[in-house]
């Protein structure tokens, strides 16, 4: 019983268990976090503009208002919401992964939830300043969620799943199907409603494109004197090659070697310090790929 007690207490101690759990309530922690920040914009900016902010929130709204203006009845966000999700959390087990869908799921509910308790909140009635500041806002929610590999449920589910199948960024899609949801919004209520939610999603596309970069791609060119030791500190970070180029200088007319790699966009930065720690002369020289062909390696989604 002690032998096993002692193996037991030597599993527990092991580092790689006790961070994966402790990612993983961070992870919780922070998906929370933007649940919460969904919830009050939706509350503060999208109900005092009457804005739609398009995905499975916009169309829960949206059916909310109609079932209001037509049949004068209320139906909760929650339930509503949590049965328009219920596709597109499939997708999530069936393509992308378990914890990603089931950390979405959290914050689906959450954000639902925390949706019908939270107050109304006026901050401003400038509908321009609401449609901006409002699809910022929920922009900076959603990249929590995603860098923490969550999502909000609704088209994110359908732009990480085309991104994981294309190996591309495909998060202006769900633009294209919102604006489809918008119009219909447009037909049915009001045209300046419907536009400026147009403005509030491009706000909230925009931002999570800056801050998101998982499925942007970055090519490196770099002139450096000790290519394997860069290429090796690539690799590490991102388990991607490089190829080494033997060049010339054109002012010393010394050789020169350049290393040639393409990564994720996400990584990128933390590439950029390496370099320059393992060769300070380095020159470094970043461009945006729009597009890869071939083998490259993405991280799978968990």
């Amino acid at each position: 019983m002690g032998d096993g007690k002692e193996i037991t207490n030597k599993i527990k101690s092991i580092p790689g268990k006790t961070n994966f759990r402790d990612r993983m309530v961070w992870r919780i922690l922070v998906v929370g976090i933007a649940s919460f920040i969904m919830a009050l914009n939706i509350n503060t900016f999208v109900h005092t503009g009457g804005l739609l902010p398009g995905g499975a929130s916009g169309l829960t709204l949206l059916i909310q208002e109609i079932v209001k203006k037509y049949l004068h009845r209320e139906i909760p966000y929650t339930v509503l919401n949590l049965l328009i999700n219920a596709i597109p959390v499939y997708i999530g087990f069936r393509f992308v992964g378990k914890k990603f869908t089931w950390l979405s799921c959290w914050c689906i509910v959450l954000t639902a939830v925390l949706t019908d308790i939270i107050p109304p909140l006026h901050l401003t009635e400038d509908i321009l300043l609401i449609s901006i500041f409002g699809g910022l806002i929920n922009g900076v929610a959603i990249s929590l969620c995603l860098l923490k590999d969550a999502t909000s449920g609704g088209t994110d589910f359908i732009a990480i799943y085309l991104s994981e199948k294309r190996g591309v960024d495909s998060f202006s899609i769900p633009l294209i199907i919102n604006a489809v949801i918008l119009t219909a919004a447009g037909v049915i209520f009001d045209w300046d409603k419907a536009l400026y939610s147009i403005i509030f999603q491009y706000a909230s596309t925009a931002t999570i494109r800056m801050l998101y970069r998982k499925y942007q791609k970055a090519t490196f060119f770099i002139v450096t004197n000790k290519p394997q030791e860069v290429c090796d500190a690539i690799s590490d970070i991102s388990m991607h090659g490089a190829t080494i180029l033997e060049g010339e200088g054109s002012y010393e007319h010394c050789e020169r070697n350049v290393v040639y790699s393409v990564v994720s966009g996400a990584e990128s930065g933390r590439i950029i310090r390496v370099v320059r720690e393992t060769d300070p002369e380095a020159f470094v020289n970043v461009l945006k790929t729009e597009r890869v062909i071939g083998r490259f390696y993405q991280r799978p989604t968990e």
